[in-house]
């Protein structure tokens, strides 16, 4: 039996990159602030205001954070994919039984547009949630590891006592998701099938 393994979205589950960056374009358009999105896509991770605030000034920061979930459906769905090994490791997990849970910084609403569009079935969703913010989802959903592709991933599964799974599809490289605490590191989810009996005894 496999254990409910928790997943981060954004450059772990899924490429999401084109479809922010094109919300990034509109909310220029909109707003008439200048957003690099190439930079902008180039460090996901940390929740939305993080961003925003490196672009807007502080009294524009909760306006512009509006505009830019409104903007999202129609602009960052579509053109996003599953990052290779995503859809078979998702697959894995239940056919042998387990729960696939997706905890991530982005909000719970957006990020259920993309598991529907993309037709990724997960048994939870918890979002709006970062670094040791993630660690109450983990533990009330029952998740014994969780992988991820960011240091802060690495601090949620440690500040849950669970091992963290660091996948280097993101903007953190191997040796920094090392760093942080992963207890092992892959690729991207390809290798996600051969490391399944090894995340099993990790937890």
């Amino acid at each position: 039996m496999v254990p409910a393994v928790g997943f981060d979205l954004d450059m772990t589950l899924i490429d999401s990159r084109p479809g922010i960056a094109a919300t990034y374009r509109a909310l220029t358009e909109h707003t008439g602030v200048y957003v690099d999105a190439a930079v902008a896509v180039s460090r996901l991770g940390p929740p939305l205001r993080h961003e925003i605030r490196q672009w807007f000034p502080p009294e524009q920061v909760e306006d512009a954070v509006e505009r830019y979930r409104a903007l999202y459906p129609r602009y960052a769905i579509a053109p996003s994919l599953p990052l290779p090994g995503a859809v078979a490791a998702v697959d894995l997990i239940r056919a042998r039984g387990g729960r696939v849970v997706v905890v991530t910084s982005k909000l719970g609403r957006l990020a259920q547009l993309h598991l529907d569009h993309l037709g990724l079935p997960v048994d939870a969703l918890a979002g709006d949630l970062f670094a040791e913010g993630k660690a109450d989802a983990l533990r009330r959903h029952g998740v014994q590891v969780y992988v991820g592709d960011h240091t802060a991933d690495m601090v949620a599964a440690r500040t849950a006592g669970i091992p963290g799974v660091g996948v280097a599809s993101g903007p953190c490289p191997a040796a920094d998701l090392r760093s942080a605490g992963a207890a092992l590191v892959i690729d991207d989810l390809t290798g996600f099938p051969a490391a399944l009996d090894d995340l099993l005894r990790l937890a």
